[in-house]
């Protein structure tokens, strides 16, 4: 396949500039008295502590879903959904990385074995990380489900270089493509039509009856993808070609994509996506498309990994329009989906929604900080300024960042203001 890298026009800094022009015109609804200046680093540090003191289960090695739970949770009601399990340990590389850009060896040793242990608590609980599993309890019965985790091995990976992460990456991700040899789903992707279907259909594995292709596992598939093609390195002659062999022998099933295919799939889930979820005009990604008909109502976890996959799409190519959506998409989450007078990441009642604003975290920092969108700094700031002076006695915060949150604290709501922390707040 023909992979272009280009340079950067004059004419692409001009426009670039045109979007922070727009941006920071938007900053003036700041109010930069309120801004995070004033939290230090040891801030960042409590706050994430305090996170895991209160959530992270000792004996069990996962989040527990709220402050209520006993310890040894290890129950579907006591425990964290199974997706957001993979934010939470994608907070701890966060932490890890973090200590060791401020070369503290005693962080990074913390960290690490943070990490550790949430691969084996979430491991020993989750059926072993088998994608082909669907126990009630602990499996697996939704692509993106599966596809967060992709996610996060990726990552995982091109930090720490643990074949086991690499292995884990590329099934998962092939046991969402193409469907499973031992369920005998239809797979995630659409060969026919394009783009990735949410839930796989067991009992008549060839319809398509239900077509819904949401945000949400279209996007962490190009990200998934992206994050493989970045970290596996080009020498490695596994991912040269790919799997011929298969799960259980069967080379319908495919373990593993090569480096070059997974660039492929990218490119094309991302393309299939602008056209069909994203509204260039306004920046809005659509919650999910079902037949020709669209569901624009749109959140924060959607537009974050939108802009992550068109950042990482940026980084690779140089291409323009790759950067255009991203900050297009990130003005329409400031400007639309933030209301005023504060302009505060927005929350809503859903039980698992607090993890949104963890998941929009992530993909920020790649465009703040990798494609150098400052200008969305101050906003960001603001939200964490003023989500952890809202915090209670034990340094919890809540989704709602005006009010201290009432007990219990979920995962999902004390995870949002940590997250932004670790990325954007004290000595980054």
């Amino acid at each position: 396949m023909k992979m272009f890298i280009t340079a950067i026009s004059l004419f692409v800094g001009l426009h670039v500039n045109a979007y922070h022009h727009e941006s920071l015109n938007n900053q003036s609804r700041i109010d930069r008295s309120n801004l995070s200046a004033g939290i230090s680093n040891s801030d960042v540090w409590t706050a994430y502590d305090a996170f895991n003191k209160y959530l992270f289960d000792p004996q069990t090695h996962i989040y527990k879903v709220n402050t209520a739970i006993a310890n040894g949770a290890d129950t579907k009601a006591q425990v964290g959904a199974i997706w957001t399990q993979a934010m939470y340990w994608d907070m701890a590389m966060n932490a890890y990385k973090k200590a060791s850009a401020e070369r503290d060896k005693a962080k990074q040793s913390k960290y690490k074995t943070l990490v550790d242990q949430i691969y084996q608590g979430a491991g020993n609980h989750y059926v072993h990380f088998d994608w082909h599993n669907q126990d009630p309890h602990n499996g697996w019965f939704i692509y993106d489900d599966i596809m967060w985790w992709t996610v996060s091995f990726s990552r995982a990976y091109g930090i720490f270089k643990n074949p086991e992460y690499l292995k884990k990456a590329d099934e998962s991700f092939c046991r969402v493509w193409h469907g499973s040899y031992l369920l005998k789903d239809r797979g995630s992707y659409d060969e026919e039509h394009g783009g990735m279907f949410w839930n796989w259909n067991n009992a008549n594995p060839p319809e398509n009856r239900d077509n819904g292709k949401m945000a949400c596992i279209n996007f962490p598939t190009v990200i998934a993808a992206l994050t493989l093609y970045n970290n596996i390195d080009p020498s490695d002659k596994q991912h040269q070609t790919d799997d011929k062999i298969g799960f259980n022998g069967d080379p319908r099933y495919p373990r593993w994509h090569s480096r070059d295919t997974y660039l492929q799939n990218a490119q094309e889930i991302y393309a299939w996506g602008v056209e069909h979820l994203f509204n260039k005009k306004t920046g809005n990604v659509a919650d999910s498309r079902h037949g020709d008909g669209v569901a624009w109502s749109a959140s924060m976890y959607n537009q974050g990994t939108f802009i992550g996959a068109s950042c990482l799409l940026y980084k690779l190519t140089g291409e323009q329009s790759y950067l255009d959506n991203a900050v297009a998409a990130a003005n329409y989450a400031m400007n639309t989906l933030c209301e005023p007078p504060l302009y505060l990441f927005p929350y809503r009642r859903g039980e698992e929604q607090g993890i949104y604003t963890a998941i929009f975290a992530q993909y920020m920092a790649m465009l703040v900080y990798d494609c150098g969108q400052t200008q969305f700094s101050d906003w960001i700031e603001q939200t964490v300024s003023h989500g952890w002076r809202n915090k209670n006695r034990q340094h919890l915060t809540g989704k709602d960042y005006t009010k201290v949150p009432d007990a219990p604290v979920s995962c999902y709501d004390a995870s949002g203001i940590p997250a932004l922390m670790l990325l954007f707040s004290g000595n980054r």
